[in-house]
């Protein structure tokens, strides 16, 4: 029924016969619930061969039986579902004949399995109750009174809260970042290719689909032979100038032509949809009009929703070599290169691509040593410059062949801080993938010596040396020599990132700049910054649902959950202290908001998208009754959680798809956030921050009752566990 001038505390009602409520005593009316300001609506479930049913409206009080006006005109039937005849207006009489009031009728009948009706019916039961945060608004400050905390009470916690600390399963990697980035497979397997094993002992995720075999290379990687080039020394000559832009060619920079094959006729995935596995289409059909092939599974990202469409539209539409893209490190040596590095490959993995940081560094260290002076790098040591040029050289020719083997996205970490350097790779790339430079700027001298000795404490240049100082200034001239010939990207497509480091007050630049990743990219880029600060995961207290071993649904909390809460609120007091910025992020459902009641002083915020996994029909249910009743379901959610699909739910890839714009968020915040929200949501944040493979995802331990704080800053990412409660 629907009606804008309702006022007062009249609440429409219906009355009629079995089963909509069995008796036509208006005291014993069922009041309909509000749906909109104007709208209000009674649901109820009967069979389709139900016998004819009479009922009318009536407004009365909700908590009361009088007043009460009942509809003018003749009973309304029922049948099959549908009303009777014309859906006429209910017209209801005030105040005698003074005053007519007038509701639009509408019906509307779905057909519902016995599946959904059972679940819908026990979601219903067990909701019964009306929510307990409705009426709190998305965002909040102080909403709840304080809970007291007097010396003896359950939820009082010790002052030292490292009492609470406890041992975390896989802590994030805390090493040298350029440590962390691919191993130089051509200084260390002579001749070796990029296989699935290769992508697999790196943490990459690989499907199970594609075969790792060297009799099958060819066929899985898109027709690419995947040979290792012979590399020749990489000497200078200024002999002969380009003929575009008047740079300088290097003689000894061949073409880098590998094998082709014709692209073979290759079976398109289609995902069925829920819960169905990828089935592949016959050779016809998944040829595609425009001849083009999608071919293996590793030629596109692990993903769902936005990334997937882009990366189809990418293919359909793009050239070849776009389908890979190379973004290419420049800047000054303790200018944040590797960092940034560090962070863009973790936020790509996370959202599904393959992709793998490529230290140029790393390569020298192991080909000519890690104790160089400073005058290995002068611009007048030519043997210097040839040795440089050939480690860059073999780390770029190993990121192609891992391009060929199967990956999407390489970083390519590097001063390369010359045109003739950089015009180098663009020929290496040419007709391979797409490069796109991007600049790190840094004009801080406070920030630059604030790098220069987090470099000499970490870098493994200088290890060996026991002299700090002598470090130091070894460096120091090391940077004066990059320095001297150091050349800003005025070519291809680029990104500058000037000054971004504290987040305020620098730019970033673009040109030529196209397509749905690279725009990704920029955007995450543009909200990056080294600000320390910690952000706290928890779980919503002990719901009911968790001790009825049930999924999903919107239940309260347990007397354990609310204990907790009041510990929660607790620990944020003594641990965020001094933080008056700090927020509390929770999801729209009541047992986390009803988490973070009890804390005071910060605002709170409702993110849908921190909503727990979507689980469909399955919703309220157990998984022994999912086991029992959709066995095909349970099965196919046992092979790959990641993939799953709950009917008319979500998988763990739509959920990672929905959290970038949290992941974007907790990256621009500059104070402390908490993080108050479900076990499958939670674990996606967590693998982003841990960089934990996409695979790993649905398997990460999350426990009740426990926090997750992860500390951001210039070092990486550090992990600290507390556990409040057993």
């Amino acid at each position: 029924m629907e009606n804008a001038r309702i006022s007062g505390d009249l609440v429409p009602h219906v009355f009629g016969s079995e089963p909509i409520i069995g008796s036509w005593d208006p005291a014993r009316a069922l009041a309909m619930e509000r749906e909109l300001a104007s709208m209000w609506q009674l649901s109820f479930v009967v069979p389709p061969d139900h016998e004819t049913l009479g009922f009318k409206f009536l407004l009365k009080p909700k908590e009361a039986a009088t007043p009460c006006i009942i509809e003018e005109g003749p009973t309304r039937l029922l049948t099959g579902g549908m009303l009777e005849g014309d859906v006429r207006v209910a017209l209801f009489k005030l105040n005698g004949d003074d005053e007519v009031l007038e509701f639009r009728v509408l019906n509307k009948a779905d057909i519902v399995s016995p599946l959904e009706l059972a679940a819908s019916w026990r979601v219903y039961k067990e909701n019964f109750q009306p929510s307990r945060v409705r009426g709190i608004p998305d965002v909040s400050i102080n909403v709840a009174p304080t809970h007291g905390t007097e010396e003896g009470s359950a939820a009082t916690l010790e002052l030292d809260l490292e009492h609470y600390v406890v041992p975390t399963p896989t802590a994030p990697p805390n090493d040298y970042a350029a440590n962390l980035a691919a191993t130089p497979a051509s200084l260390i397997h002579t001749g070796a290719l990029w296989t699935n094993d290769t992508l697999l002992s790196d943490g990459i995720q690989s499907s199970s689909s594609v075969s790792a075999g060297p009799s099958n290379v060819s066929a899985d990687f898109d027709g690419h032979s995947n040979h290792k080039k012979n590399i020749g020394p990489w000497a200078t000559d200024s002999s002969k100038k380009m003929q575009t832009s008047g740079l300088i060619e290097s003689k000894s920079v061949g073409t880098f032509t590998p094998l082709q094959k014709p692209d073979g006729q290759k079976g398109l995935f289609i995902d069925r949809g829920v819960g169905s596995p990828k089935l592949p289409k016959s050779t016809s059909a998944g040829s595609l009009a425009s001849g083009l092939s999608f071919g293996s599974a590793k030629t596109m990202p692990e993903a769902a929703g936005a990334v997937a469409a882009a990366a189809v539209a990418d293919r359909l539409h793009g050239s070849k070599e776009d389908g890979k893209l190379a973004i290419v490190l420049v800047g000054l040596p303790a200018r944040g290169k590797t960092f940034t590095a560090v962070k863009l490959t973790r936020y790509l993995r996370w959202l599904g691509h393959e992709t793998r940081h490529f230290n140029v560094g790393k390569y020298r260290r192991l080909k000519h040593g890690a104790n160089l002076a400073a005058d290995f790098f002068r611009d007048d040591n030519p043997e210097g410059i040839e040795a440089r040029n050939e480690v860059a050289a073999l780390a770029m020719e190993d990121m192609i062949d891992w391009m060929h083997g199967g990956g999407q996205v390489g970083i390519f970490d590097a001063t390369n801080s010359t045109r003739k350097r950089r015009c180098m790779l663009m020929e290496m790339a040419e007709g391979n993938c797409k490069i796109i430079f991007l600049e790190t700027i840094c004009n801080d001298p406070s920030i630059i010596e604030r790098n220069i000795r987090l470099k000499i404490q970490q870098s493994p240049d200088y290890a060996d040396q026991p002299d700090y100082e002598a470090g130091l200034q070894d460096f120091k001239e090391r940077l004066m020599n990059y320095e001297k010939v150091y050349e800003p990207v005025g070519e291809g497509s680029y990104i500058k990132m000037i000054d971004m480091v504290k987040g305020q007050g620098g730019q970033l630049q673009v040109n030529n700049i196209s397509g749905y990743l690279p725009g990704r990219i920029v955007f995450f880029l543009v909200n990056s910054h080294l600000t320390p600060r910690p952000i706290l995961l928890t779980r919503h207290g002990e719901s009911l649902h968790n001790v009825r071993g049930r999924v999903g649904g919107d239940t309260v909390l347990s007397e354990a959950g609310e204990l907790y809460s009041k510990k929660l609120a607790n620990f944020i007091e003594k641990r965020l202290k001094s933080e008056k910025t700090a927020t509390i992020w929770t999801s729209t459902l009541q047992r986390t908001i009803l988490t973070a009641s009890p804390i005071v002083g910060f605002p709170k915020i409702q993110w849908r998208a921190l909503d727990e996994i979507n689980s469909g029909v399955c919703d309220g249910m157990t998984y022994e009754e999912i086991k029992k009743t959709m066995p095909e379901e349970f099965e196919s959610r046992r092979k790959d959680k990641l993939r799953y699909r709950y009917p008319r739910g979500e998988s763990y890839l739509d959920v990672i798809q929905r959290l970038e714009p949290v992941i974007i968020e907790l990256e621009r915040q500059r104070a402390p956030v908490v993080v108050i929200s479900h076990q499958a949501v939670l674990r996606a944040l967590y693998a982003y921050f841990a960089d934990r493979p996409l695979r790993e995802v649905p398997d990460i331990e999350m426990p009740l009752h426990t926090i997750i704080e992860i500390q951001m800053g210039v070092t990486g990412v550090e992990e600290k566990r507390y556990k409040l409660m057993d």
